[in-house]
Order: structure tokens, then C-alpha cells, then sequence
């Protein structure tokens, strides 16, 4: 795992580019620099030590790289690869030789990979299937700049906010696709490659794989044939993860069905697995659970406490290191995990990508029954009169809400539809936000449109827009950074290149079952894992939000939102922003939040990235 940065035409500020990358690639630093082209690489060591380091050449081509390529020895051998060192970055640039963009198909990875092709003298970017490592890239006035961070690549340049992609953050909690909160800097999407040529031009962005066309191909397998698949699939993504390191693998290990699965198969292939279970302080405790399953695989099994004392402190930092605003609270026990967990290891496994491809969330299930993306007005007019007489509840698992966001969700049609069953900020209180001319959601709206007509029930709709929106733009982010600030390495079997193509294939049925999420995941579980815990509900990092903005963030909340320098504030009518700081609006004390919390972000981020 590293940090990877460069440019075309643009010398880059080397000492302010290692102070923004370091915790990326502490190991070591090195620059590549011929004629009017840089590669910069921060290296986090661990794959082939010695033999591994970066800019590689091979011939022509010269490479730094970012992730994993887990299953490259595969690779060498299908594609009768010559290559001298045990290296990944090896491999690609063997491969690439021989077979050009295509090579990518063949890679089980996460990857932000920049080749420089001497001969043809242009720039290769290409990023992973899912977005796991990112890529961020500046282009204007023949000036080309990447780098892997937001943080890294804003300071080298005079930056100038986008204020339609900050409205975006509002109504939908994240930017979504190649967009940033800058103008002239973008995010290369997901399973895209881009080639810059010599003079610092894009002339090339295209896609080299999606999930949709493996969504249009359903599988007829037998519900024991699917298990058995899945176990096979899984099982060589864990092997693969393990292997791929010099340095000791460890895997975090919650109450839940992921973790545990994660956890028991690698137990299989690595006697002495170390395993890690974090409890946080005023939250439901899922450690007697994870005792149970690594007293079962007698792993070394290790307990860490975490209090949310310091929050108030650590917040802007936390939220900083994102480089844009980010709404997702639950990056803050990511963070404390990640910093504890770096303490005893640098690589790590967990359960991340099992509920978007196995339908691991409780809002799945009544899609599954009905397609919500198809819904009749009239549908939508009933939903919306019940949604007005049922009374809001603070119990976010009660009966009564799951009710009241169902109302909510089928009274709304569109784009509209799909953040009221996700991320659902402002949904239902959007005509307070200021919103200029221009619809900032256009892009969510076209991924909207196109996932829509594609003939997929409306389960596996939701679905592929959570992959293809939620994921990267939000979960995949955030637990980059988390790891990343604290040089740690997150590795997640369930996103292998196998299972992201056979998890979308499989019958509705094998993921909802009734009101059952996971369905095959957990009849799967069976043969790994004790009843009690696969039967447990979903729960993940339980983030007691409203207990934060009433105690350890209310005073640093108010003292920015309230602030004459607030830059949230423009964004909101002033007299609501008043009534929702003073509780006088009729909102749960979850959704009321939930939206002070996001305008928290914006307000941390302006500060600390764009003032400062």
C-alpha cells in the first residue's frame, strides 16, 4: 500500500507532497523525473521488501503503484510472464507489456496504477473495479497533477471551491463520480483508465468493466450449488490475501456473520491468526460473540477498548484528512479502530463489500417485494399521506420508523427515491437548503436513468446504484482514509474480482429471503459459524450520533455553525438552521443529527482545507 502522486508540466512541491502522503508510504520516498514528467512514490512496504520498490521500470515503461494484486502469481503463470523479482508491480508491468488495458480483466486487486509509456510518450491512470484506492487528478492550462489524495493534490495548486458539487453534498451526502468539491479537479472513476499525453491533455477516459452486464446475466444455480460457490470463491480471496504479504496478516473480528466468515476460513489457512474485536464505551458490545468464534479457531485474540473521550479534539483531524466534506459519522470509529489496530499490525482483513453484494441491509428487503423505482403516482400519493400522519420515533430499530421510512421512501420518486433509502440527509427538509439554478444531482440522475431501464428487478437496482454510488463514493473513501492515516492496510476478501462477477448473477432469493438479509451468506455461515451469532441482526459500527451532538460535539458544532465565518450556513435558511440547532423542529433526534452533522463537515473541511 502507498501514496502515489505526479504531474506533466507542473513541478511538483516534493517536501509539501511528503508531508501530505507520508502516513500513505512511511517506508520510503522516491521521484522519477524525465524531461517535463514526475512520478512521486510514497511506499508502505509489504510485498517483496527488497525486490518491490518503486518507480519500477521495465524497457519503456515505468510505473508507480498503489494496492495489491493479489492474485499476480496467477497471473505470471497464465500469461507465461518472465519476471525477476516477487513483486506485484512487476507483474502489471509484464502484463501490460504483453497485453495492453486488457491485462486489467485479469487482475484480483485494489489498484490506483500510473504507467508512463516512453515510446509513445503518454501517462496511463487506471483505477480498481470498485474504487478500493483512489485517484485524483488536476488538468488546466496544459498543467497535469495526480496524486492519491485530495489533501496532496489541492495544496500543489491555487485551489477554487465548486459550489454545485457542495450542493450535492448536501441533498445526497457525498460527490458523486468524477466530481470534487474543486473546479479542474476530478476523481478518476471506478474501473476507468485515462491517458495524458506529453503536452498535459486527457485524451482518453474509458471504462474497462462494470457490474451491470453481470446483473443481465443471471446464473440458474441450485441454492447448495450457490453456497458452495460462494465458500470456494471466498475461501481462495482469503488465501490470496494472506499470501500476498510479507508482514503478518491479522483479521478484525466483530458479532457479525462477515467478520466471522472472513475470520474462520483464513483461521483455516493461518494457525496463529491474530484477531482483533473493538468495543466502544455506551454501544451494544459484540465481543462475548467474537470470543466465541476465536475461542473456536483458537486465534490470537485480542480485546481493544475505545472511548470517544477525545472526540472533540481529534474531530477536525479526523474529518480533515478526508479532503472534502464528509458526512459518514461512522468514520470516526474507523479512525479510532485503525489507529489501534497499527499498533500490533500493518495489514488487516475485514467484512467490507459482503452487504452490497449479498443484500446485507435491512432497506433491501422491501425491494426484493416491489420495485420502487417504478412506482405509480398513485402509489406515491398514498404513501405520502401516511408518511404525514405517522409519528416520527426516536427508537431507529422500532416497528414504528421502519414504517415511517417506508412511507417516506414510496412517496418519492427518482433520484429523490434512492437518498431517502440511503444516505436520507435533508430528504423531506430540501427546501430549506439554498440551491442555485442547475440541478447538482444531473450525475446520480443519469446512473438513475441508466440502471432503471436496464431490466433488473427493483432489488437488484438498489443494489447496483449502491455499488456503483454508495460504495465508492462513500464506504470505499472512508475506509482508505481511516487505514490509510494511520498506515494501516485494510484487505477485503468479499470484493474479489470472482465474487464481484457471481454475487451479482445469483437468483433475488439467495440474498432476501423473506424478511431474512444475506440469505446465502448466512445459510453459508452454517458450516464456519455458531447459531447465535448468525442469527444476530445487522448492526456494524453502532454510532450513537445524537448522543455525540448533544455531548462531546455540541460545543465545537455550535461554535462553528453559529460562527460569523460559517460557510454552511450560506447553504441553509437561516431561521431553520436556528430552529435545528434549538431542537424546534418536529424531526427525530437521529434525522435532526444526521443534519446538523453534515453541515458540521462542510464547515470542518472549509476551515481546515480551503482557509487554512
Amino acid at each position: 500500500m502507498c501514496g502515489i502522486a505526479g504531474s506533466i508540466n507542473h513541478l511538483l512541491n516534493i517536501p509539501l507532497l511528503t508531508e501530505c502522503l507520508y502516513h500513505r508510504g512511511p517506508d520510503e520516498q522516491t521521484t522519477f523525473e524525465q524531461e517535463n514528467l514526475q512520478l512521486h512514490h510514497h511506499r508502505l512496504a509489504i510485498l517483496d521488501i527488497a525486490g518491490g520498490k518503486q518507480p519500477m521500470q521495465y524497457g519503456h515503461l515505468t510505473i508507480i503503484f498503489n494496492g495489491e494484486i493479489y492474485n499476480h502469481q496467477e497471473v505470471r503463470k497464465k500469461h507465461q510472464l518472465d519476471c525477476r523479482t516477487n513483486s506485484d508491480t512487476e507483474t502489471i508491468l509484464h502484463a501490460y507489456t504483453k497485453l495492453g488495458t486488457a491485462c486489467f480483466t485479469d487482475f484480483d486487486g485494489m489498484f490506483a496504477i500510473a504507467i508512463y509509456d516512453a515510446q509513445k510518450n503518454e501517462l496511463l491512470l487506471v483505477r480498481d473495479r470498485a474504487g478500493k484506492k483512489p485517484l485524483y487528478y488536476y488538468n488546466k492550462n496544459d498543467q497535469f497533477i495526480f496524486a492519491s489524495e485530495l489533501n496532496a493534490l489541492s495544496k500543489q495548486i491555487e485551489t477554487e471551491v465548486e459550489e454545485k458539487n457542495i450542493e450535492q453534498y448536501l441533498l445526497y451526502g457525498a460527490i458523486h463520480g468524477s466530481k470534487t468539491p474543486y473546479k479542474d479537479i476530478w476523481e478518476l472513476p471506478p474501473a476507468h483508465f485515462a491517458v495524458v499525453n506529453k503536452d498535459g491533455a486527457v485524451t482518453k477516459v474509458r471504462q474497462w468493466w462494470s457490474i451491470l452486464p453481470f446483473y443481465q446475466d443471471p446464473v440458474d444455480m441450485k441454492e447448495n450449488e450457490a453456497i458452495e460457490c460462494v465458500d470456494e470463491y471466498l475461501s481462495i480471496a482469503v488465501r490470496r490475501r494472506l499470501e500476498s504479504s510479507d508482514l503478518e496478516v491479522g483479521s478484525f473480528l466483530s458479532g457479525g456473520i462477515d467478520s466471522g466468515l472472513v475470520t474462520s476460513i483464513a483461521a483455516k489457512h493461518k494457525t496463529d491468526l491474530k484477531t482483533f474485536t473493538v468495543s466502544f464505551t455506551g454501544v451494544y458490545d459484540e465481543a462475548p460473540l467474537a470470543r466465541t468464534v476465536a475461542g473456536k479457531y483458537n486465534t490470537q485474540h485480542q480485546e481493544i477498548r475505545i472511548s470517544f473521550d477525545d472526540l472533540q479534539q481529534d474531530i477536525e483531524k479526523i474529518l480533515s484528512n478526508y479532503g472534502e466534506p464528509f458526512f459518514d459519522d461512522s468514520a470516526i470509529p474507523s479512525y479510532y479502530v485503525s489507529k489501534e489496530a497499527r499498533k500490533h499490525l500493518t495489514v488487516i482483513l475485514n467484512g467490507d463489500g459482503a452487504d452490497e453484494l449479498f443484500g446485507g441491509y435491512r432497506r433491501y428487503v422491501p425491494f426484493a417485494k416491489y420495485d420502487f423505482f417504478n412506482q405509480t403516482s398513485a402509489v406515491a400519493a398514498v404513501a405520502g399521506l401516511l408518511k404525514r400522519i405517522i409519528p416520527y420515533s426516536n427508537e431507529k430499530q422500532s416497528r414504528l420508523n421502519y414504517v415511517y421510512r417506508l412511507s417516506d421512501l414510496a412517496s418519492q420518486k427518482g433520484t429523490g427515491m434512492y437518498l431517502s433509502a440511503t444516505t436520507d440527509i435533508f430528504s423531506g427538509f430540501d427546501q430549506y437548503l439554498q440551491i442555485s439554478e442547475g440541478n447538482p444531482l444531473k450525475d446520480l440522475d443519469k446512473l438513475f436513468s441508466e440502471i432503471n431501464i436496464s431490466g433488473l428487478t427493483g432489488l437488484q437496482k438498489l443494489m447496483c446504484m449502491d455499488f456503483n454510488a454508495l460504495l465508492p463514493d462513500i464506504l470505499l473513501v472512508k475506509m482508505d482514509i481511516a487505514t490509510m492515516a494511520n498506515s494501516l492496510e485494510g484487505r477485503s476478501p468479499f470484493m474479489a474480482k470472482e465474487l464481484l462477477e457471481i454475487a451479482p448473477r445469483l437468483k433475488d432469493g439467495l440474498k432476501i429471503r423473506g424478511r431474512t438479509t444475506k440469505y446465502i451468506l448466512r445459510r453459508l455461515a452454517e458450516k464456519y459459524l455458531p447459531a447465535e451469532l448468525i442469527n444476530q441482526p445487522k448492526r456494524g459500527f453502532e454510532i450513537p450520533l445524537k448522543g455525540w451532538m448533544d455531548k462531546e460535539l455540541r460545543d465545537i458544532t455550535l461554535d462553528y455553525l453559529t460562527s460569523p465565518q460559517s460557510y454552511a450556513a450560506q447553504f441553509v435558511d437561516k431561521k431553520f438552521l436556528s430552529n435545528l440547532i434549538h431542537k424546534k423542529i418536529g424531526v427525530s433526534d437521529e434525522k435532526r443529527a444526521k443534519m446538523l452533522y453534515a453541515l458540521f463537515a462542510l464547515d470542518v473541511w472549509h476551515a481546515k482545507c480551503i482557509r487554512a
